[in-house]
């Protein structure tokens, strides 16, 4: 059993759960009993209260005592027995059932209009007679007093079959082109028929006249509203003699006093479907409507929603057992759903353990499905050390994350997280003195998170207390609203400045904060001056504000594009820097090398420490240019030897370099350069994106 809580009413789902098989063994019956949650919470009102397939309609008779649902496949109706809670007998069909109707209090008698024209009375022992009618029907209705039964189908006429004498009777002619469904009034007996053309025609059966035509299609419809076609009348319901409700093909449900042509009350449900059901609650002024998707419950009187139940499946029949919170539903599912308000009403006499079951359950709340399991993303299970788990049967995947099994969940936070308990402990310490704190009387302060967000706002409150208008009320507000109290007092909203999102949004900012300085400074100065300038510089002011309105949203954009630049320009040069920092560090880390003995170390070192000074220089301008070090001559105590000679050229060579230098630069002025052939252009930005 399901419980749901629509707009605060209690609804409990009867028909949810496991079904056992039929040819399971009572052992076994018993072991899933045991082993399987949701078969030992499950509750079978009535047992087998289901069809193979679909289940077309459903009614319980006038004693209250059986209830008949059809359904198929193969074509059936089914009876059930509530005093002994089970199935009582089933008997099948050749053809569908479209509808059908118990002439007699109990079950004894029942007619049924099927798909192929043909209508079959059943008996207490089973079919009593099958006969065929002239048109295909779509609904059917009886006259007690007459014993007339009346059919609507797919024709203009209204037939009649006798069934004291057998025989037809004259029919009644309609101005529809055809007929969807028919109704006699409990009271007066009132025969109302509904059309395809969305009139509801009303006859005497007495005289066999037309006593009235109402006009519904152009009264359910509001303003600006988009219809494909005409609203036809698809359900129709007494509640008196004199209050009448309609159900369109769009979706609305039309109140009429039948006195009246204007409808009382226009209920909508918002879905387009047609309304398959129409049923008034005897105990409380409400209404119950059903179209494909969902039940509506109202009050009939203002329209306002009481509750709703939205089944997983199509609806196709209701049937609200009177005076009672219990209603059955005929679904495109095997199962026949069962609800149960308690706000509607007591359970019926034969299903009354439910009043206790439900108070029962109200006391002890059974957890949810979910409390034994808890949800995580992947940053979670990283943070855990879990990630291995993924793709194993310890997790299921579900949107963007996983349902693992809580006691899992608990193991693995105590080991990453050993600390966690006195940490959060701790946290409770500090927020619980904080709070008394608050309690004293002390001085305004700023927080201790966004200290500088906080001035901002107040700063805000400060230069528009004077005005009343309802965003800045909202805007100095901000400190006070309890939404927001986490933004100041939890240390993980801190906005961090340095973080290269923020200087990304920062030109903002500081242009606000700029335009904030010159407005004061402007202020300021003005307050200097006289009173004759002062207005003189604001009609100037004002005249060139008219002329510049247009261009100022552009300037604006423009100025917001340099700054968006300027701070990528900023982040790039703050990249290569720390690049350049950390080279020269490298660079100054101390390198080791291995000398052999019998050198001059000293002299060595220098001579290195020089050359890496100047890399181009020669070995003859360094020892010129350093004292220190001198030429090693034959004999030095480091084993060193140097040869100088020079090479002569002769007059061949030095015509032949002469020739070459005049072709190099002769050829350095015809050729073309390639510069720019394989560099990228720089990026260009418009508003802040880049545009190329």
């Amino acid at each position: 059993m399901q419980v749901s809580n629509p707009n605060n009413i209690k609804i409990y789902n009867l028909s949810a759960g496991k079904s056992l098989p039929e040819w399971l063994s009572d052992r076994k019956k018993r072991q899933l009993q045991k082993q399987d949650l949701d078969v030992r919470r499950r509750i079978e009102l009535i047992q087998d209260f289901e069809m193979p397939a679909v289940s077309n309609c459903v009614q319980v008779t006038r004693d209250e005592q059986y209830i008949l649902t059809t359904g198929v496949y193969k074509p059936r109706v089914r009876c059930y027995d509530v005093n002994q809670l089970s199935m009582k007998f089933e008997r099948c069909f050749d053809a569908e059932v479209v509808q059908f109707e118990v002439l007699s209090e109990d079950y004894s008698k029942v007619v049924f209009l099927q798909c192929d024209r043909y209508i079959e009375v059943h008996a207490q022992h089973g079919k009593y007679f099958r006969l065929r009618i002239p048109k295909f029907g779509r609904d059917l209705a009886y006259h007690y007093p007459s014993c007339d039964l009346y059919f609507v189908g797919a024709s203009a006429d209204i037939f009649r079959l006798n069934l004291e004498q057998g025989r037809f009777m004259t029919p009644l002619r309609t101005n529809a082109s055809s007929n969807n469904v028919c109704l006699f009034n409990p009271v007066h007996q009132l025969f109302t028929v509904g059309t395809n053309e969305g009139r509801v025609e009303c006859w005497d059966p007495r005289m066999r006249s037309r006593v009235g035509i109402l006009d519904c299609a152009l009264s359910g419809m509001e303003v600006d509203t988009e219809v494909d076609g005409i609203p036809t009348v698809t359900a129709l319901t007494y509640k008196d003699g004199l209050t009448m409700a309609v159900g369109t093909s769009t979706g609305q449900v039309l109140l009429y006093d039948i006195r009246s042509d204007k409808p009382l009350l226009v209920k909508d449900h918002q879905y387009g479907l047609p309304i398959k059901s129409i049923a008034f609650h005897s105990a409380l002024d409400l209404c119950v409507s059903v179209d494909t998707h969902i039940v509506k419950i109202w009050n009939q009187r203002t329209g306002k929603a009481f509750t709703s139940i939205e089944p997983e499946t199509d609806l196709n029949d209701m049937c609200v057992v009177p005076r009672s919170g219990l209603l059955f539903l005929a679904n495109e599912a095997p199962k026949l759903q069962t609800y149960y308000i308690p706000a509607l009403g007591p359970a019926p006499k034969w299903c009354g353990f439910l009043d206790n079951l439900t108070e029962e359950l109200e006391e002890n709340p059974t957890p949810t499905v979910y409390d034994d399991y808890k949800f995580v993303t992947k940053k979670d299970l990283e943070s855990l050390g879990l990630v291995h788990l993924i793709g194993t049967n310890l997790l299921r995947a579900y949107m963007h994350g996983f349902f693992m099994d809580i006691r899992l969940y608990n193991k693995a936070k105590a080991i990453a997280e050993p600390f966690a308990f006195e940490e959060y402990r701790k946290q409770k310490i500090r927020e619980k003195i904080e709070g008394e704190r608050a309690n004293r009387v002390m001085r305004k302060k700023l927080p201790k998170v966004n200290k500088q967000l906080a001035q901002k706002l107040l700063d805000l409150d400060s230069e528009h207390s004077g005005t009343k208008t309802k965003k800045k009320q909202n805007v100095s507000n901000l400190l006070k609203d309890d939404r927001f109290k986490a933004m100041f007092e939890n240390p993980d909203f801190q906005v961090d400045e340095t973080a290269e999102e923020y200087r990304l949004l920062n030109p903002v900012v500081s242009k606000l904060d700029r335009d904030k300085a010159k407005r004061k400074q402007k202020e300021e100065d003005e307050e200097d001056n006289n009173l004759e300038s002062y207005f003189e510089e604001v009609e100037e002011r004002a005249g060139e504000r008219s002329s510049s309105d247009d261009d100022s949203s552009s300037d604006d954009e423009h100025q917001w594009t340099s700054e968006m630049k300027t701070q990528h320009a900023l982040l790039r040069k703050q990249a290569y820097l720390e690049r350049k920092r950390e080279d020269r560090e490298a660079q100054l880390m101390p390198k080791f090398f291995e000398l052999k003995s019998g050198g001059d170390f000293d002299g060595l070192r220098d001579a290195r420490a020089k050359r890496a000074a100047d890399p181009r220089a020669s070995l003859a301008e360094r020892l010129r240019s350093d004292e220190n070090l001198q030429a090693p001559s034959a004999g030095h105590s480091a084993g060193s030897q140097e040869m100088t000679y020079t090479l002569t050229k002769n007059r061949k060579s030095e015509e032949r370099q002469r020739e070459a230098e005049l072709h190099h630069a002769e050829r350095k002025k015809l050729r073309r350069s390639a510069h720019g052939i394989g560099t990228k252009p720089k990026p260009k930005f418009w508003m802040g994106k880049r545009v190329q």
